[in-house]
């Protein structure tokens, strides 16, 4: 497994019995899509959380090459991917090749780290019930990578959702995040350390959650915020982008500031909602 920050106060695994699906997102203004059995995303009609067509457990990390189309189904760790923990060592239940695409599938619960990207990588319309370690990690090295988050959503990340360790463009639109800590992170300490671009466009937030962005300033990061509602924060204490000064040796990196620039920080106030 790629490593990766390790953020302090890493919060202990819920019960995933006690999470029930949220409601109807399309009073809130989403536009990801009607989803249905093997429904491709459409931006003219709002999202629920979906009810998996089927459930199957997952013993051992699956690979996916070309185009795998799940119609919904959920799947969820057993066995070395059942412990339901926070540990740096999992392995994940799905593991993409480079260029594979990913449609219509739920991670339930245990969800172990969730879903590996070797290289640029498509995730259409992908839910995540209670996220592990992480939904997912983009570890692709070349600086032409891009990883696609389309649709779907994730809910209950005790610490990150998206976990962008390789190298290349991050690309999340229509997509909705709930009770988090940071939606997207560029590693703060990979052994290996890249130029990061993180872009988000059309992201419904709902309280609670830390940061929405995470970027290293010194390896040449930026982050740009398109789009953004966030629902219940009315004291507005998501960070929408927060700097880092990262490293490649393992140490907790340190914070370099937050709110808006050119560089790094790419946003305006007008491109949040708060709701």
């Amino acid at each position: 497994m790629a490593s990766h920050a390790r953020p302090l106060g890493r919060h202990p695994r819920r019960n995933p019995l006690r999470h029930g699906l949220v409601g109807a997102l399309g009073a809130l203004g989403l536009t990801i899509g009607m989803v249905t059995t093997g429904a491709t995303l459409s931006t003219a009609q709002a999202a629920t959380w979906p009810t998996p067509t089927s459930s199957e457990g997952v013993s051992s990390t699956v690979s996916v090459s070309g185009t795998k189309d799940y119609g919904m189904k959920r799947l969820y760790g057993t066995g070395d991917l059942g412990s339901g923990s926070q540990d740096e060592d999992q392995g994940p239940i799905l593991q993409l090749a480079a260029g594979a695409v990913l449609k219509n599938v739920i991670l339930g619960a245990p969800a172990a780290d969730g879903i590996h990207c070797l290289g640029s990588c498509t995730l259409q319309n992908v839910w995540w019930e209670d996220v592990g370690e992480d939904a997912a990690t983009f570890r692709g090295s070349s600086s032409s990578s891009v990883y696609t988050v389309s649709g779907g959503g994730a809910k209950e990340a005790g610490d990150k959702v998206f976990q962008f360790n390789g190298a290349g463009t991050l690309n999340v639109s229509n997509f909705a995040v709930k009770n988090f800590g940071t939606l997207v992170r560029s590693c703060g300490n990979c052994s290996t350390q890249y130029k990061r671009t993180i872009n988000l466009n059309s992201v419904e937030v709902t309280w609670k959650g830390s940061r929405l962005v995470g970027v290293n300033t010194n390896y040449g990061d930026s982050a740009t915020l398109r789009g953004i509602t966030v629902v219940g924060d009315s004291g507005k204490k998501i960070v929408p982008c927060q700097k880092y000064i990262g490293n490649d040796d393992g140490d907790e990196p340190s914070k370099n500031g937050t709110g808006p620039d050119s560089t790094y920080c790419k946003y305006a106030t007008s491109d949040i909602t708060y709701k």
